[in-house]
């Protein structure tokens, strides 16, 4: 039994950990995962008795529903008019209200529970209802795999919120944590298409590396065990502690060769504090490998309506500071980077190079001429890519770094802050995107 409880926890928490590392900009994917690992963590409680381990796995287990109300908010289309206050009702009221009420119910118990079941499960069923009335045409596929399976979901979760008695608590969870495998990669697919990246290669390498990795530590724990002659079904403390080691490695060995990227950046952090340069050398190169496997090369540019390869360009110049992240647009097909690369045998990174200069000479087309800086109507859609893409600057951080900056984005700066809201400058972008993408899109040399 405690096989299968480390198979299932090693299965939710690689793929929890993948989905909030493969895009963390993208709330959709850093939810789900965090949901994910939620129940994960819930899993891990189950084998072990007690009442603040049960009152844990109770919250662990309760928390994915709040959180995945939060990833069907991220689903909806950006224009959406409901998606920006109840993205703020989420953040700010039902999440933090739903954890407090979680661990209300996971200390008193009794008719606290399906008290908490509707609170939890309410703006879930919100959630899905702005979803639905959000879609423009008839049911996709997708949509339907997240509505059958938030459904399916929600049935668990009030399973797993007001223990009936009627069911064993690891079957429950197994039905639960089906239907968040399932919402994770639906999530995922949606993620990649938006993309237009890959994902099976990606997806494919890093579960088996995790495989490997929990199989190399966890069976070290398992050999430990059959050499003591301890099984794993007593309850002294030997076994309790040999439960929670194998829990402990397997989790460990997963998350760093998952988010290997992310801890090889920590250790170049100690390592190498003294050169920002080869820190940043290593990051990029680093984000090129990663990119590799992420790259569609059957993606076709011209199937694409202007839409989609708006959305392309949009990701594109948010990772314009990013040469390793470029690696993996479709827009390094382009017929304009072929013609700047003429016949060289080119790289991945010599192509993503040549779309960051096609981006950035896209973007100088836009700026009036005869003048450094203005703020009138004719600068708009210059000041809203240059500046946050090309200059760097984040006007709406609390704390910012201007070290480094010129006077010329100072100025900026202070009058995106001062002057321009956050959403105002959102639309701008997206105006201006528009038009970056035309050019780009006629453009052959």
């Amino acid at each position: 039994m405690l096989v299968l409880a480390v198979a299932a926890f090693a299965v939710a928490w690689w793929l929890g950990l993948y989905l909030a590392g493969r895009d963390p900009a993208d709330p959709a994917m850093r939810r789900a995962g965090l949901g994910l690992v939620s129940y994960a963590l819930a899993l891990a409680m189950t084998p072990f008795d007690g009442s603040v381990v049960g009152a844990l796995g109770y919250v662990f287990a309760g928390l994915p529903a709040l959180i995945w109300t939060g990833v069907l908010l991220a689903l909806l289309p950006d224009g959406a008019p409901w998606r920006a206050p109840a993205e703020r009702a989420w953040r700010f009221a039902v999440l933090p209200l739903g954890l407090a009420e979680l661990v209300a119910a996971a200390v008193a118990g009794g008719g606290w529970e399906p008290v908490t079941a509707v609170l939890v499960l309410l703006p879930l069923a919100a959630a899905l209802w702005l979803v639905l009335r959000a879609r423009t045409g008839p049911l996709e596929l997708r949509q339907g795999v997240v509505v059958l399976a938030t459904l399916l979901f929600g049935l668990g979760a009030v399973a797993v919120l007001v223990p009936m008695g009627g069911l064993p608590d690891w079957l429950v969870l197994a039905a639960v944590g089906v239907d968040l495998v399932v919402l994770g990669v639906v999530v995922a697919v949606t993620n990649a298409l938006e993309s237009g990246e890959a994902l099976g290669a990606d997806l494919r390498r890093s579960a088996v590396g995790a495989l490997l990795a929990a199989t190399v530590f966890g069976g070290q724990v398992g050999l430990v065990t059959l050499a003591s002659g301890d099984g794993p079904g007593g309850t002294g403390d030997a076994d309790d502690a040999l439960r929670a080691l194998a829990f402990g490695v397997v989790g460990a060995a997963i998350a760093v060769v998952t988010l290997a990227s992310a801890v090889q950046a920590a250790v170049d952090r100690l390592a190498f504090a003294g050169t920002p340069a080869l820190r940043a050398s290593r990051t990029e190169l680093r984000d090129a490998s990663d990119a590799l496997p992420r790259r569609d090369a059957r993606h076709h540019l011209d199937d694409l309506d202007d839409d989609a390869f708006v959305r392309l360009v949009r990701d594109a110049l948010r990772n314009y500071g990013d040469l390793g992240k470029l690696v993996s647009s479709p827009l390094l097909a382009l017929p304009a980077v072929d013609a700047r690369l003429g016949d060289r045998d080119a790289h991945a990174l010599d192509r993503a190079t040549e779309l960051k200069a096609l981006l950035l000479e896209s973007i100088e087309r836009l700026r009036p001429r005869d003048a450094e800086f203005g703020t009138s109507e004719e600068w708009r859609y210059f000041n809203a890519l240059y500046f946050p893409y090309v200059a760097g600057i984040r006007p709406y951080r609390r704390q910012p770094d201007l070290s480094g900056l010129d006077d010329t984005s100072r100025r900026a700066f202070d009058w995106l802050r001062r002057y321009v809201p956050e959403r105002t400058l959102y639309n701008w972008q997206n105006a201006a995107a528009r038009v970056v993408a035309h050019d780009l899109r006629t453009r052959t040399g």
